[in-house]
């Protein structure tokens, strides 16, 4: 059985961490006022939190990330304006992460996805599928395994630099939403 740390209790903290626990994975949380107290359990580590808090979990565990598995589920927003990403145009808020974290295997996943389409496993008639962006293939099978053990689908979507096409299409999918478009149990369907 696979043990995964989810850093933060929110909704898609626990949309993810119901889809790993039907697939058999052993979920902690930690929430906000636990963060850096709170062991990181798992081989796997989802940062289900907004952007703006990376920086302060990142020093608040530090070294103790080495090894594992970091899955950045963020989408870098102006929350200010919510009309564009905040980090540079040729980079990713989890490219920036593996910078910080040279020692983890930072993954980019979840960011395309709502949580109500996550914790119902459809987008439409369609199951939700998982985009996976990283540098490491083992890294990235584990993750892929918890998620369709979950009931759901997961499609490698590339090397770690393809995080900055996820941001940009989560980016879209929260607009969409937020500006009544699209509802947040819809999005984006891949068909395979």
């Amino acid at each position: 059985m696979s043990a995964v740390s989810i850093i933060g209790t929110g909704n898609m903290a626990n949309a993810i961490g119901g889809v790993f626990a039907k697939g058999g994975a052993d979920v902690t949380y930690i929430d906000r006022a636990n963060t850096g107290s709170a062991p990181l359990a798992g081989d796997v580590v989802v940062l289900a939190v907004p952007y703006p808090a990376l920086a302060d979990i990142v020093a608040a565990y530090g070294d103790q990330f080495a090894g594992k598995i970091v899955v950045d589920i963020t989408n870098p927003l102006n929350f200010e304006t919510f009309d564009s990403l905040v980090v540079p145009a040729d980079s990713s808020a989890a490219a920036g992460l593996q910078q910080q974290l040279p020692t983890a295997k930072v993954l980019k996943a979840f960011n395309t996805t709502f949580a109500a389409t996550l914790a119902a496993g459809k987008v439409g008639d369609l199951t939700t599928t998982v985009l996976i962006a990283g540098d490491d293939t083992a890294a990235k099978n584990t993750l892929a395994g918890l998620v369709t053990a979950g009931g759901l689908q997961a499609i490698d979507a590339g090397a770690l630099s393809r995080a900055r096409e996820l941001e940009a299409m989560g980016f879209l999918q929260l607009t969409l939403a937020a500006g009544e478009k699209i509802t947040w149990t819809g999005g984006f369907g891949v068909v395979r």
